[in-house]
Order: structure tokens, then C-alpha cells, then sequence
């Protein structure tokens, strides 16, 4: 009889070795060309289509089974709609709606029936083939243009909404382009499946639930999450909440990343908003990352190789096809000549939905699997273009525009001049006199309590630890042009805010001290201001207790002034000593009076 564990031990390859080995060149593999192609400013997306090339099974043989892992990557692509949603406050997408729902339908209709006509006159593929593989090529890479979009600081700006606005039509109108090529299969195991008015109908019905669930379901439960204080319990909700609404989708045949953006939005206005995407975040990236290294894998070189001039050429029509059209759609509905063609250029790849819309008509027999492979090639060739036409683009884009006014106002800022960290009695204040200036402001507590009365007063707080640099930086802090610390918290010092300032080094601090303690523990720290949080009322109510008392007004404000004189010189003093036992003599005590009032009344009775 055998030993399992003799057995176990003799196997050449356990899944823990394939997962390790695997795991370790596909890692080494991507750090290595993404700091490669980011030193020489080609992104990162490029760096990770090339090591998955290379190390997959076209390539070197290194790594296998690139359409399992670029299956389970595609989560990543759900986590990056998700945090879109998340982005997406009700007001703002009202506001986006023309640019959203005109300028992004006439691009994907445009662009699709542009690039069939295309595929139809130059190849010889028929109608219906020709429609399934020119369609999806109407979609641009949300992967690669948004997290550009949101490392520059630019998707709020007038340029990077109405950027916004189109990838976001793109994405939903992945459904109604499933619908068209199942409507055009030819294979019979498709005639069983859902019509496309069921699809349509499960669509909203899904949506509508969706919203329900987050207001009834989802808050409720974030909220509780929120009083225990638990950063884990947030990462366990955020994934969990998208995972089930793109597992939802996915039940019904819809897309997963149009689940996890209605997940996103129903969250948009939650005061907990920011820790979910701080939290978030560190998965998607890595996912991502995985996606593009899955799709390089699965990039058929062989197949690349016995049709180049065909697929370099396809894909220069592509990018050419698409830059032209865009361009001329959105200077229709705007914008500057030069901001229209950096619009344009960015958005002028082919998507990764091209990868799952391909497959898709593979499947309903309109294409042949060469054919599928061929323009999976053409996109990827066309999303390699991106990181050069990225920096031709931001010239156009940051060109400056003839027509100031059409620029947006501080009124329809999306993310705060300032960030307020803390929103108690002291916080409300700081706040409530920058908003009567018109400042946008960002308010952040982490403590929910405070956070739900904050709401009966309509005013919007968000759930977080406004110490940690992720979240300051999913808040806006790398446009924000000061933060202000205004939570009462005496562990606030240099190791806590040096980081913070390297990371926004734009932003001015400002940080409010629970006692001279805390002032001289930041005393080496190069801040815009520190400010005790009882000293100026204290001041304010000893001039009162003085004034009460009947002594004249003169005396009052020699001795605020002389106070005031003294305990910066105390400060400096203890600074320097390190001790705050030093300077006692400066220090008013009972029977002394102040020396200049003392003086003076002597000089008086002389």
C-alpha cells in the first residue's frame, strides 16, 4: 500500500510549485519592464504587454494558461469601474449628462460604424462579421486613459470630463453590444439564451436592486463597520460589495464592470466613500497589472507574424480612424481645436471589452478563431501607441484655450481647494469660514458618530484617517493647495506629517496642537501654521475677566501683548533647551504684577 505523503512528496509539480514559479517570473518579469518602460516614459501599460509577451507561451514558454489568469484579471477591470463609480456624485453625473449621453453615443455609433464600413471594404469578412469585430473596436481603454487621467490630477478639469464622459458611454454600452452580436450568432447553442429585450429588462431590474440594496443593505452595514473602527472589516466590505454586484451581472449574462460601477456609484455620497477607495485601490493596481501582463500572454504571435503588414497596418487605421472622428465630435460639442485633438489622440486605441466582445463573436461562429486572434493583436498594437500619443496629446491638451470663460468655476470643483482632516467643534470652524470665502472643501472624520450628525446638518463628511497618505491622495490632496489638521490628537508629530508634506508638497499643512507639547514636537517641521487649540479663547476670555474686573483698556492690552511676548520667548527658550521647565521666570505669578503696568504706575505717583 502506498504512502500519500511519499506520493505527494514525488510529485514533479504540486499546484503551490506552478503558483510560486509561475507567480515569481511573472512578478520579476513586470517589475523589471515596467521600470524599464517608465524610465524612459512609455508607461506602464506598454511594460506589462511586453512581459507578458515574453515570458508566455508565444514567447520564451515561461508562463502558461494566459486565458485562465487574463479571466480572473478581469476583476481588475471591475475594481477600476468601480472605482469610477465612486467618483460619479449624483449632481456631478447630472451635470456631465449631455456630454455623457450626446458626445459619447455619437462617438461609439460613429467610430463603430466607421471602422465596419472598414473591415467590410478592406477584408473579406461579411456583414455580420464585419459589425461584431467593428463595434467593439469603437471602445477606447478605460485601463489605460483613466488612471492617467487620475495620477495627473487632469479627470476634473473641463478636458478630463468630457474624457470621462466618453469612457464612461463606452462601458455602458458594453450590454447593448453583447445584445447586437448575439443578435447576429449563427450558432444554435446561442438561440436558447435570453433575448435582447430580456437582457434589457434584467439590466434595470438589476440596477434597480442594486440601488436598493446599497441604500438598505449596504450603508447600514458600513455604518456599522464604522463605529468598530476596523480598517479590515472596510477591505473585506469594499471587495465584498463589488464582488457581488459584478457576480450579480454576471448571473444574469451582463457585464461584471457595469454591476461594480452601480456599485461605485451607490457609494458616491457615502461619508465612507474615501476609506472604501483608499482600500480598494492596492487591488485594482495589482489586478490591472495582471490583466495587461494576461493579455500579452495571449497575444498570438505566431498568428501577428504571418499577417504583419495586416495587423500593423489595421491598427494605424484604427488609431488614425478614431483620432479623426473624436476629434471632430467633441470640437462639435466645444471644445478648443487643440484640447479636441489631444481628446482625440488620447482616446484613439482599441479597449480591452474588444478582448471579451471578440471572444463573444468567436463563439456565435461570426468569426473564425484566426480572425478573433488577428484583431486581439490590432488592439493590443493599438494600445502600445497609447504612451507616445500621450505625450503629443497633453501638449494639444494643455494648449491655452481662446475662450477663458468656458473654463469651469471653483463652483463646479469636484475636488477641494483645501482638505479638512478632523470636522469637531474646532474643524467646523476652519471650514465653515473657508466655504464663506466659496472655497471647495473636503471635510474628513473618523469618527461616525460625528459624520451622521454632520449629515442632519446637510453637510457632507467623509468616513477616514486623514493621517494616511493613500486616503489624502484618493481626497484630491495632490490639488488641494492646504491641509488642515484639526482633529484633536496629541501623537500628531514630525514622523506622522514629513511624509505627508513630501507626498503634496503643493499643499500647504496646517496643524492644530493640543498643548506646547505637541508645538514643540513639529518645531523642526516647515508648516504654514500651528495653532493651539485653547490658547487664543483662553486669551480672549482673560481679556474678558480683566475687563469684568474694571481695569482700564490700555492695561488690557499692554498685558495681552506682554503675554504674548512672553510665552514666544518661553517657547523659543524650551525649544532650545528641550525642557519645558526652562524660562520660569517668565511666567506671571500670584502677587507679581506685570513689570511695564507696574512701572508705569510708579512713574505715576513720582
Amino acid at each position: 500500500m502506498s504512502n500519500p505523503a511519499v506520493t505527494a512528496a514525488q510529485a514533479p509539480f504540486s499546484a503551490t510549485d506552478v503558483l510560486l514559479s509561475e507567480g515569481v517570473i511573472l512578478l520579476g518579469a513586470a517589475v523589471l519592464f515596467v521600470m524599464l518602460f517608465r524610465r524612459f516614459g512609455l508607461g506602464a501599460v506598454l511594460g506589462y504587454l511586453v512581459a507578458g509577451a515574453l515570458v508566455g507561451p508565444q514567447g520564451l514558454g515561461l508562463v502558461g494558461g494566459g486565458e485562465s489568469k487574463l479571466a480572473i484579471a478581469e476583476i481588475g477591470i471591475v475594481l477600476l469601474l468601480f472605482l469610477v463609480g465612486l467618483e460619479l456624485h449624483p449632481a456631478r453625473l447630472w451635470r456631465l449628462k449631455r456630454d455623457i449621453f450626446a458626445l459619447g453615443l455619437a462617438q461609439v455609433v460613429i467610430c463603430g460604424l466607421a471602422l465596419t464600413a472598414i473591415i467590410f471594404f478592406t477584408t473579406g469578412f461579411t456583414w455580420g462579421a464585419a459589425i461584431a469585430l467593428g463595434l467593439p473596436l469603437a471602445l477606447s481603454s478605460t485601463a489605460q486613459v483613466l488612471p492617467s487621467l487620475k495620477s495627473s490630477g487632469r479627470i476634473n478639469s473641463p478636458f478630463g470630463e468630457k474624457v470621462f464622459s466618453i469612457l464612461l458611454f463606452q462601458d455602458l454600452s458594453i450590454v447593448p453590444l453583447i445584445t447586437i452580436v448575439a443578435a447576429l450568432s449563427r450558432n444554435p447553442a446561442d438561440a436558447g439564451g435570453p433575448p435582447g429585450w430580456m437582457l434589457a429588462g434584467y439590466t434595470v431590474a438589476a440596477i434597480a436592486g442594486l440601488v436598493l440594496a446599497g441604500r438598505f443593505i449596504l450603508r447600514p452595514l458600513l455604518q456599522l463597520v464604522g463605529r468598530l473602527g476596523e480598517r479590515e472589516l472596510f477591505v473585506a466590505v469594499g471587495l465584498f460589495t463589488v464582488l457581488a454586484a459584478a457576480a450579480l451581472m454576471h448571473a444574469l449574462h451582463l457585464s461584471t464592470a457595469l454591476g461594480a460601477f452601480v456599485a461605485g456609484v451607490m457609494l458616491a455620497d457615502s461619508p465612507y466613500r474615501h476609506e472604501i477607495e483608499a482600500d480598494v485601490e492596492p487591488f485594482r493596481s495589482i489586478l490591472l497589472g495582471l490583466f495587461f501582463l494576461a493579455v500579452g500572454m495571449v497575444l498570438d504571435l505566431h498568428t501577428v507574424a504571418a499577417n504583419p503588414v495586416f495587423v500593423i497596418g489595421m491598427a494605424a487605421m484604427l488609431v488614425l480612424t478614431k483620432a479623426l472622428l473624436i476629434s471632430s465630435l467633441a470640437r462639435l460639442f466645444g471644445m478648443e481645436w487643440s484640447q479636441a485633438v489631444g481628446a482625440g489622440l488620447l482616446l484613439s486605441q482599441g479597449g480591452e471589452f474588444g478582448f471579451v466582445l471578440f471572444a463573444q463573436a468567436q463563439n456565435a461562429l461570426l468569426v473564425a478563431p484566426e480572425g478573433a486572434s488577428l484583431f486581439s493583436a490590432i488592439v493590443t498594437f493599438s494600445m502600445a501607441t497609447t504612451p507616445f500619443l500621450m505625450l503629443f496629446a497633453r501638449r494639444f491638451e494643455f494648449a491655452k484655450p481662446k475662450n477663458p470663460t468656458d473654463l469651469a468655476g471653483p463652483d463646479e470643483a469636484t475636488r477641494g481647494t483645501a482638505i479638512i482632516v478632523g470636522y469637531g467643534r474646532f474643524g467646523q470652524t476652519v471650514a465653515q469660514m473657508l466655504m464663506g470665502h466659496g472655497f471647495e472643501v473636503v471635510l474628513i472624520d473618523k469618527k461616525p458618530a460625528q459624520i451622521e450628525v454632520s449629515s442632519r446638518f446637510d453637510m457632507k463628511v467623509y468616513y477616514g484617517d486623514g493621517t494616511r497618505i493613500d486616503l489624502l491622495r484618493r481626497s484630491g490632496a495632490e490639488e488641494a493647495q492646504l491641509i488642515a489638521f484639526c482633529h484633536d490628537d496629541p501623537s500628531l508629530d514630525s514622523r506622522v506629517l514629513e511624509p505627508i508634506a513630501e507626498a503634496f508638497p503643493q499643499a500647504a499643512l496646517l496643524v492644530r496642537a493640543f498643548d506646547r507639547r505637541q508645538l514643540l514636537a513639529l518645531k523642526d517641521m516647515d508648516l504654514a501654521g500651528i495653532v493651539r487649540e485653547v490658547f487664543e479663547s483662553a486669551i480672549c476670555m482673560g481679556v474678558q475677566a480683566m475687563a469684568t474686573l474694571g481695569v482700564p483698556q490700555p492695561e488690557i492690552e499692554e498685558v495681552e501683548r506682554q503675554y504674548r511676548q512672553n510665552d514666544e520667548q518661553r517657547l523659543t527658550v524650551q525649544s532650545e533647551q528641550g525642557t519645558l521647565m526652562a524660562a520660569k521666570e517668565l511666567m506671571f505669578r500670584p502677587g507679581r504684577r506685570m513689570h511695564l503696568i507696574a512701572r508705569g504706575e510708579e512713574e505715576e505717583k513720582a
